[in-house]
């Protein structure tokens, strides 16, 4: 067996993992938002890329565009819905949910139910002696590093980041310091939201795009946040390793189905173990 694939497609998909998850963290670390309908923005983040080549765009529009409706999109979730539920994590469970099947149903009126598929902007394949690896994968490996990298850099060394990191931390207090937490609370759904939509649209070529597609990154998604820890960014880091790196392993071995039942015990076990992830992160009340 040729380990160099199974070790790129293993990195191929924790580093999607953790993109995606990085949105559900920003949104869930910050604001205590259980985002059910992170799936769906992600699968309209495809739709958008399927729908620019579709009008003949190419593939860097429907990645400029993507970030940006779905962030708009996010904008308005979060100021008719969202902002009315903060920090109620039950009413948030109940609230994103209802709004994942409405954007699942407009999604089967306008595209129909049945699956398209994406061309890749780059063919061809990295060949190194026997193995053969398809270079828009590589690409794809080395945007997702670059928007990991730049979103810890926003987060962690801009000023942004040191409010949103003080909300975070003591919102109350941070806020009587005159930091605007509504308009972090703004601005970090919305980066949240863009994030899945961009995800959505670099996904899309190596995937099938259907309204189901959401699901398949959204349960991984929560699971690397609980496996990893709440709290600190990094945290999505380990436990997108662990969960998609465990998962993809796995199939290699045995059927999907199997390795995700073995992702679920293992992720159990971990947030009985370690309640706080692996990364040992709190949520300051």
């Amino acid at each position: 067996m040729d380990f160099l694939p199974i070790f790129l497609d293993v990195t191929s998909y924790i580093l999607v993992l953790v993109l995606v998850a990085l949105g559900l963290m920003i949104v869930f670390g910050m604001m205590g938002v259980i985002n059910m309908a992170h799936g769906e923005l992600f699968m309209i983040g495809a739709y958008v890329m399927l729908a620019s080549q579709s009008l003949g765009l190419p593939f860097i529009a429907g990645l400029l565009l993507a970030p940006l409706i779905v962030g708009l999109l996010g904008l308005l979730i979060e100021t008719l819905l969202i902002r009315h539920i903060y920090l109620r994590p039950l009413d948030t469970i109940l609230a994103t949910w209802g709004l994942s099947i409405a954007l699942k149903q407009i999604i089967v009126l306008t595209f129909g139910p049945e699956s398209h598929s994406v061309a890749a902007p780059i063919d061809g394949a990295f060949t190194l002696g026997s193995v053969s690896y398809p270079l828009y994968r590589l690409l794809l490996m080395g945007m997702s590093i670059l928007l990991i990298a730049g979103t810890f850099w926003l987060f962690l060394k801009t000023s942004f980041g040191l409010m949103a990191r003080a909300v975070i931390a003591r919102p109350t207090t941070a806020a009587a310091l005159g930091i605007d937490t509504r308009r972090m609370y703004r601005l970090s759904f919305v980066i949240g939201t863009a994030l899945a939509g961009l995800a959505g649209a670099l996904v899309a070529p190596i995937i099938s795009v259907d309204p189901q597609m959401g699901l398949g990154y959204l349960v991984p998604g929560f699971l690397s946040i609980l496996v990893g820890g709440a709290g600190p960014l990094a945290g999505v880091l380990v436990g997108g390793a662990v969960v998609g790196g465990t998962s993809n392993l796995l199939t290699v071995w045995i059927s999907p189905v199997a390795a995700m039942i073995t992702v679920y015990i293992l992720a159990i076990l971990v947030i009985r173990l370690k309640p706080e992830g692996l990364m040992g992160g709190r949520r300051a009340k």
